[in-house]
């Protein structure tokens, strides 16, 4: 069919999940590009080498490989430090392209980092280019709770600039679209919306009494949340809720999937002083014998948390897609989430989830309690997830980016370069 040049600059795919920087974009380009190869598109997928001991090239999927690229020093460093090394990703890049002889049709981004080095190689190879952002600086701004939390300007410039080049931009929803055009400038027609995907196959129904016994788990309500240590996550909310819900007289438990061993990156992370104030709050609010920081989750095992789970929780102040929504959804677990962003297009309030408007700590007490509370509510909840995920398989989102693949390939050159200016 064709070859594409999958940037993925600053994690790679195949990464460990729930840290920092690493979440629901390593899954996305992991499973994505393996479903390319499976259609026939060979994928190779550059990373900034991140770990001096893997190999430079790991296949993981028919027609797939990873690239570990050097680029600055073998380990984690924070993505802003990281634009000091992009012009040596780059060069060797185009190393290791003339050492294979690989010759790309297309360019597909992933994150800004990516974008920024994505319109250069548009130029030199003279090849379209397809952007993916995950997430947007703006918009992450827009919600920052803490100076912090604020994206720097570098990010959003590359970001509207990797717009303006890009011959298709792909959103997750149409919530993504429309903020991409109303906060960036992004022409409508330029942006394709195709949802993420899930591992049907993984992330399905099975036996709760199974997952709890699995998990040390007795009939306490569970409440569950997976994800990255960050605060626009909304962790702090769900304790606070949990506060409330612990006045109730039934025994509660509270999971909280997601995070990396202590000193991986040789230092105290961002993501450990997180912890650590999460940690004394839950000591603040009298909840430390009933919350469990898990930490990071093997992808298989996963699912056992969610089937083992009465409600899933996500009290984010952003999400451009909520990956986590559909894999509960998948597993048959109902979500009470923050209406924002991409979750308002995945979790239908009543229907297959509950929506807070509002992100305070009693509004989501009330619903989680509305649901622990009401088993014809959580059944109708659950069947229609049920269906609600059916529609988010990784092949389907494959197939449709390869629709976009094939029309902008199919764009005279001319045509490329007029609708980028």
């Amino acid at each position: 069919m064709f070859r594409v040049a999958v940037l993925s600059v600053h994690t790679c795919p195949l990464a460990h999940l729930g840290g920092w920087e690493t979440g629901g974009m390593n899954v996305y380009v992991r499973e994505l590009s393996r479903q390319l190869g499976r259609l026939g598109v060979a994928t190779d997928v550059f990373t900034r080498r991140q770990d001096p001991d893997v190999p430079a090239v790991v296949d993981f999927g028919e027609r797939t490989r990873i690239v570990h690229v050097d680029a600055g020093p073998p380990r984690h460093v924070d993505k802003y430090a990281v634009v000091d090394y992009l012009s040596e990703f780059a060069c060797n890049v185009q190393r290791f392209r003339n050492f294979v002889g690989a010759r790309y049709d297309l360019v597909h981004a992933h994150y800004w980092l990516s974008g920024r080095l994505a319109t250069l190689f548009q130029d030199h190879w003279d090849v379209p280019l397809v952007a993916m952002f995950h997430t947007l600086g703006q918009m992450k701004n827009r919600v920052a709770e803490d100076p912090a939390d604020l994206e720097q300007q570098i990010r959003v410039d590359i970001e509207r600039r990797t717009m303006a080049a890009a011959d298709k931009i792909i959103a997750s929803t149409e919530v993504d679209r429309a903020n991409m055009a109303a906060a960036y400038g992004a022409h409508q027609r330029s942006v394709a919306v195709i949802p993420g995907g899930v591992d049907l196959t993984l992330f399905r129904p099975g036996s709760k009494l199974g997952a709890r016994r699995a998990l040390g788990l007795g009939r306490e309500r569970t409440l569950l949340f997976v994800g990255r240590i960050q605060r626009l996550k909304g962790i702090d909310i769900l304790l606070r809720a949990a506060a409330e819900l612990a006045r109730d007289s039934k025994p509660l438990r509270v999971l909280i999937v997601g995070g990396i061993p202590p000193g991986i990156h040789g230092r105290v992370s961002e993501e450990e002083r997180e912890i650590a104030r999460l940690r004394s709050l839950a000591g603040e609010l009298g909840l430390d014998e009933i919350v469990d920081f898990v930490g990071a989750v093997d992808q298989e095992r996963l699912p056992i948390y969610y089937r083992a789970a009465d409600v899933t929780v996500m009290p984010s102040s952003y999400e451009s897609f909520g990956l986590v929504a559909v894999e509960s959804l998948a597993c048959g677990t109902p979500v009470v989430a923050s209406r924002v962003g991409g979750l308002a297009a995945i979790v239908r309030d009543g229907e297959n989830g509950l929506l807070v408007p509002w992100r305070h700590p009693r509004l989501f007490a009330d619903k989680i309690r509305a649901v622990l509370g009401d088993s014809d509510l959580r059944q109708r909840l659950r069947d229609n997830g049920l269906v609600t995920a059916e529609r988010f398989g990784w092949a389907a989102t494959a197939e449709r980016t390869v629709d976009v693949y094939d029309a902008v390939l199919r764009q005279p050159a001319v045509g490329r370069a007029v609708s980028a200016e």
